[in-house]
């Protein structure tokens, strides 16, 4: 995915205000070359106005950081997602330049290759969290796939006949046990229920577990067993809040007499913690219900140490409330498409249970209308995943690259 020059221009005038907050207090260093001065004010403008560019729409500026243009997408739907990983491709790119330029400039001492090396190894523990969230996409496509199958049966030409609602509701089963189980396995039974239910790629399906045959039947689980025949590729002790600690251990705000790249790599490992957090609170993910408590998000800045520091703490704020709201608390993920898919489901299956054999008049006109609002659901959701898993993809590989310069920089300087 090709990656934008500067972004930033649009940074509301408060921004500059700001952005010389953290200079003012090297008061214990030799002050910074003007070069490094001016990149490192470019960097964190451009960076407040990326974050300012994913606050909802509703958002005033988020306390005066990088202004408030959400772009019309709901916060935690697919688009704002895949948004929000553009914007931390982004911010990665610009801080390799960054970095770049300061290594040409010869004002890259053994402390800030530190820095940079540290960030390095904070985001290849991110490296799982991109595996766990593309199965967890790749889960909610096996979903849309059997909800389209009841919603097309049911829209197809001609009087509905008791075959087509017959196939319509053994989808309809199926979907309803590999959500059930998947609310299971990423709550409170965490890592150790979730493997009761899964089992690696390389031993086959999963065979029927007690909630399948209590919830569906042993009919029902075996064919829904199918569609869970793809495991998950973290290993088998992969925990999703454990891994978002690891990511945020140690993350905290430069001293005053920090110069240099104290800044840049504290804004990307807030940046990067807030992206793991969003990703495993989206999708489903092992243990994710436990990753979704407040202390799991990144250590938040004062609002008025950097430029960044007030729109990254809107949005810190509005996913926390999102993950406390009580219609998505039990839900496979956060995700506005998953919700809108369970509660379209559900309607679908409340339609035909609601009808009589044959279909006649308002009861058909009812299971029509249903269907039809749950195949446009699997429709957007068709549309949005395959784009959403390519970019969680070029996330896990631009971490990977940028890794794998910063040992080659590493070694060239020891030579």
């Amino acid at each position: 995915m090709p990656v934008t020059e500067h972004q930033g221009s649009s940074s509301s005038p408060s921004t500059f205000s700001f952005g010389r907050s953290l200079l003012s207090l090297r008061r214990d260093h030799v002050a910074m070359p003007s070069g490094e001065e001016a990149d490192l004010e470019a960097f964190q403008r451009h960076f407040a106005a990326s974050l300012g560019e994913l606050l909802p729409g509703e958002v005033e500026g988020g306390g005066g950081g990088g202004g408030g243009g959400g772009g019309g997408e709901e916060i935690l739907s697919v688009a704002w997602i895949r948004r929000l990983l553009e914007a931390f491709i982004l911010c990665q790119e610009e801080f390799r330049v960054f970095v770049a330029q300061a290594r040409r400039r010869g004002a890259l001492p053994a402390a800030g290759e530190k820095l940079v090396v540290e960030f390095h190894e904070r985001a290849v523990k991110a490296l799982d969290v991109c595996n766990a969230a593309r199965d967890g996409v790749d889960q909610v496509r096996r979903w849309e796939r059997l909800a389209d199958i009841a919603a097309s049966v049911l829209l197809a030409p001609g009087e509905i006949h008791e075959g087509q609602l017959r196939r319509a509701r053994k989808a309809l089963s199926d979907l309803s046990v590999l959500l059930v189980d998947d609310t299971a396995a990423s709550g409170s039974g965490g890592v150790a229920s979730f493997l009761a239910s899964h089992r690696n790629r390389s031993f086959g399906r999963a065979r029927a577990s007690p909630s399948r045959a209590s919830f569906a039947g042993a009919t029902s689980a075996t064919s829904s067993s199918h569609f869970r025949s793809l495991s998950w590729s973290v290993s088998r002790a992969w925990s999703a809040s454990r891994q978002l600690q690891a990511i945020g251990a140690g993350l905290a705000a430069p001293r005053a007499h920090e110069a240099g790249l104290a800044a840049p790599v504290y804004a990307m490992g807030c940046v990067l913690h807030l992206v793991a957090w969003a990703l495993v609170a989206a999708v489903p993910c092992p243990d994710r219900s436990t990753a979704l408590q407040a202390h799991h998000l990144p250590a938040a800045p004062a609002r008025a140490a950097f430029p960044w520091a007030p729109p990254l703490l809107t949005l810190q704020e509005r996913l926390a409330e999102e993950g406390k709201r009580k219609d998505r608390r039990n839900s496979c993920g956060l995700l506005k498409e998953i919700h809108v898919l369970e509660k379209s489901t559900q309607k679908l299956t409340d339609a035909i249970d609601a009808a009589p054999i044959p279909l006649f008049g308002d009861r058909e006109a009812d299971v029509r209308e249903a269907a039809a609002e749950l195949a446009a659901v699997c429709a957007a959701m068709r549309d949005g995943l395959e784009p959403l898993e390519r970019q969680v993809r070029e996330v896990f590989h631009r971490i990977v690259r940028s890794r794998v310069e910063g040992l080659d920089s590493s070694m060239h300087n020891a030579d």
